[in-house]
């Protein structure tokens, strides 16, 4: 689920033709809003403490997309390297939260912060390991990503700028904006799947919070092709290669490194493959 939130958000910014490598710090980002609200201790319904922890997290996320995107427009500065620092930066202030104002009592610990009360965990149903209310959000932001991107004015306008920006320009459209609002929906996207990390599945916030789910984005929506259609299929397979990665040692004695080698190679082989074809309609 976190990461078909993550691979839905890089969707929007491919489409503007950015490379948002900042998703990773924008998960963190959002994990840290999130996590912020759910540890305020007068909000005594659960529910509403859920529902603003996940706005907080879309706030968190979206919010650190928005500085990369100020700093590419702005400053000048390549979203590239913009959210390659950015996730140093929010690498370091989730390290000290969990070491300073968020450490547990009488100790501080790699394992993170305290667990979070019960009731503040999304609901599994008994004899599933998914949460349910996690599976309802991250199949609704796919649906609405498929609808924004191939149905809506949003979509043509975003693709017009990603293709050429300075002929959207003759059309009224500012690719400024549009820059902006789609890595702020990327950072979004990012911030909900930093909401399910701590809800759903740690019920605490560790340094990996992120799970390295951004950067297996990134491969998973070039694999793709860009589209959004064989993101959840291909999201499930990435999914089954690394849990089945810690299996690897003690049923088949081989190394779990072989997972990261068998997606490199996948996405690899798909983008020779496009390559090839972008070739051959050449004249």
């Amino acid at each position: 689920m976190p990461l078909i939130l993550c691979s839905s958000g890089l969707l929007f910014t491919f489409r503007a033709n950015l490379w948002n490598i900042g998703i990773e710090g924008q998960v963190i980002m959002g994990a840290i809003a999130g996590m912020a609200v759910l540890r305020i201790p007068e909000l005594d319904s659960p529910a509403l403490t859920l529902f603003l922890s996940f706005t907080a997290a879309m706030l968190g996320g979206g919010s650190w997309g928005l500085l990369a995107g100020l700093l590419k427009t702005r400053g000048g500065v390549h979203e590239i390297f913009g959210g390659l620092g950015l996730n140093f930066v929010s690498q370091g202030f989730i390290l000290w939260l969990i070491f300073g104002p968020w450490k547990r009592p009488g100790i501080a610990s790699m394992s993170g912060t305290e667990l979070l009360p019960h009731q503040l965990w999304l609901s599994t149903p008994s004899g599933w390991r998914v949460a349910t209310g996690g599976l309802i959000i991250a199949v609704s932001v796919l649906i609405m990503t498929w609808l924004l991107l191939t149905k809506s004015k949003l979509g043509l306008r975003l693709k017009a700028i990603g293709r050429n920006p300075r002929a959207a320009l003759l059309y009224g459209l500012s690719p400024e904006r549009y820059y902006l609002l789609a890595i702020c929906i990327g950072g979004a996207c990012a911030g909900m799947a930093g909401f399910l990390q701590i809800t759903a599945v740690y019920h605490r916030l560790i340094p990996s919070i992120s799970s390295g789910y951004g950067y297996l984005g990134l491969l998973l929506v070039m694999l793709a092709g860009y589209r959004t259609l064989p993101v959840p299929f291909l999201a499930l397979f990435f999914s089954a290669l690394n849990v089945g990665a810690i299996q690897l040692p003690i049923v088949l004695q081989l190394d779990s490194a072989l997972s990261g080698v068998i997606q490199g190679c996948c996405v690899l082989s798909a983008l020779f493959i496009l390559g090839m074809r972008l070739k051959r309609k050449q004249p």
